[in-house]
Formats: structure tokens, C-alpha cells, sequence
């Protein structure tokens, strides 16, 4: 199994062909970005990304951004859906990841509207990734897995930063048992968040070892769990962040590190991490089979 890596747009503002260049740089195939709804800026976007001859991962909001309008119903959400999965038809993405529902609604309500975006999903015959995230559905761990009980189809987005937050500890502990969803998990966001955030300063930071540690643990499980499944191909974007994400300075509000810098170290970490693990396992493998 390869690894891609995809470098994510969250933030960035500037030229394509520099962007292009730098992800290349640090081995980045693609970008994982917003997908837009209107007609002619996704074929804007279709044009760039072929003329910077670059994969794309889409992003979508069924609730209208990061943070779901309280307003909106459920056959909003689908609306919305619907329409990123017409976009897609024109912007041709791996898949679309997806930041879906509200975490106020029941489980039931939950059930409904995934049993639904799936059906959408498959008319459609798009892949449809949804992402664990705050404000969202997917919000906890535990809801996540009585979701998967009924509805084992799902395909996750993993960035388990927010879950550590949401549940203020390392899910480390032997009763938190989240297999079911690592044997769903499609897409792999490379955050590292601690107990009172979802970023920790620098994942580089000795006193964030543990942290690091952890969600490294998480990525190889789940790429143990893909390549059992048979992908021959992993997908994985840093996410290292600004909006409130990246750590700014008292009074000055001065960021303490520059977010391009973060998801630099992120994805070469990354893809040397994953090179031992492949080669690691790969031994194993081969040992066992003699």
C-alpha cells in the first residue's frame, strides 16, 4: 500500500502555481479544499487543477459552513449535498469529504439523515467520506459508534483531535474501544490535539510527545485496517490550521508559528512515519509466511 499526501487550502490565500510548488516540494500529490456550488467557479477550479496538473480531495458543509447554521433543516443538509454532488460531477475529486448533520440533533435524526446521504451518495456514484468534527454529527466517539451499528456502510474522515477535545483525554484507555470505526475510516487528517484543543502549538514539542504518539498509534491502525480491506493507496492531509486553531500571542495576537511551517514538518513526519510502519510491517509479514 502507497501512501498520498494531499496538502490542505485551509487559510491559504495566494498563487496556484506556488502552491503547486511547494506541495510538491514536500511530496504532496494534491490539495484537499472547499468545493464550490456555483456553476462556473467549479469549473474554474476543474481548469486550475488540471492545469496545475494536481489531485483534489473536496471539502463540503451539508449545514452551509464549519459551524452548521442552527436554521437550517434536515432536508436543507440534503439540499446542500445534493449540490455538492452535482459540483463533484464537474470538479472530478477523489471523494468528497464531508463535514455533515448538527451535533444537536438525536440519534434518530441521525440515522435518518446518514441513511439518506447515503442514498444520495450512491445515486449519484460519488464516494462520500464524512469527517469526525465538532459542531457536526460526528461530534463524539460514542455517537459515532451507535451510528455505525446502524449504519455499518459509512465511510469517516478521521482527524481525532476534536474527539480528544470533546471527550477532554487521550482515547487511550483500554475500554475505549473505537475498532468499529477505524475499520470505516477512508480518509486520514493529520492533526495532533491535546485535551483543551484540537491543535496542539507544534506537534514537534517534546512536552506534545504523548499527543503525537497517540494520534500516530490511531493512523497506524487505520492504515493496518485499509490495507486489510485492500486499498492499495492511503489518503492523509495535515491540518494544521489558523482560525483560532493556531496559537497567537496576548495583546498582539502574534502567531507563535507559521501554519504553512506546521504542515510542512507535518507531512514529511508523516511520510517517514508511514515508510517505517510499511516496511516494518511489510517484514513481519514476509517472517510469518516463511
Amino acid at each position: 500500500m502507497n501512501i498520498d499526501l494531499f496538502r490542505s487550502l485551509w487559510g491559504w490565500q495566494g498563487d496556484w502555481g506556488q502552491c503547486a510548488a511547494e506541495l510538491r516540494a514536500v511530496g504532496c500529490m494534491g490539495v484537499e479544499a472547499r468545493l464550490p456550488i456555483e456553476t462556473g467557479a467549479v469549473q474554474a477550479l476543474r481548469h486550475t487543477l488540471q492545469q496545475e496538473d494536481l489531485a483534489y480531495i473536496a471539502v463540503v458543509f451539508t449545514g452551509g459552513d464549519v459551524i452548521p447554521d442552527q436554521r437550517w433543516t434536515m432536508e436543507q443538509h440534503w439540499d446542500r449535498l445534493r449540490a455538492a454532488l452535482d459540483a463533484a460531477q464537474v470538479a472530478q475529486p477523489r471523494f468528497l469529504n464531508i463535514l455533515a448533520g448538527n451535533d444537536r440533533w438525536s440519534l434518530d435524526q441521525q440515522v435518518a439523515f446518514f441513511g439518506h446521504a447515503l442514498e444520495l451518495a450512491d445515486v449519484a456514484g460519488v464516494v462520500c467520506s464524512f469527517e469526525t468534527h465538532r459542531a457536526t454529527s460526528l461530534y463524539s466517539p460514542w455517537l459515532t459508534l451507535d451510528l455505525i451499528a446502524q449504519l455499518p456502510q459509512l465511510r469517516f474522515t478521521t482527524d481525532i483531535s476534536h474527539w480528544v477535545v470533546v471527550c477532554e483525554r487521550l482515547l487511550n484507555d483500554p475500554v475505549d474501544d473505537l475498532t468499529p470505526f477505524i475499520e470505516r475510516v477512508h480518509h486520514v487528517q493529520a492533526r495532533v490535539g491535546y485535551a483543551q484543543g484540537a491543535q496542539v502549538p507544534h506537534p514537534a514539542a517534546p512536552e506534545y510527545a504523548s499527543e503525537l504518539a497517540f494520534h500516530q498509534d490511531v493512523w497506524e491502525r487505520v492504515w493496518a485496517s485499509q490495507r486489510a480491506r485492500g486499498y492499495s493507496v492511503t489518503t492523509l492531509t495535515p491540518e494544521f490550521g489558523p482560525d483560532g486553531y493556531t496559537f497567537r500571542l496576548p495583546f498582539t495576537q502574534a502567531p507563535i508559528a507559521d501554519v504553512w511551517t506546521l504542515n510542512q514538518w507535518m507531512t514529511q513526519t508523516e511520510a517517514e512515519h508511514f515508510a517505517r510502519w510499511s516496511a516494518a510491517t511489510s517484514a513481519t509479514t514476509s517472517a510469518l509466511n516463511r
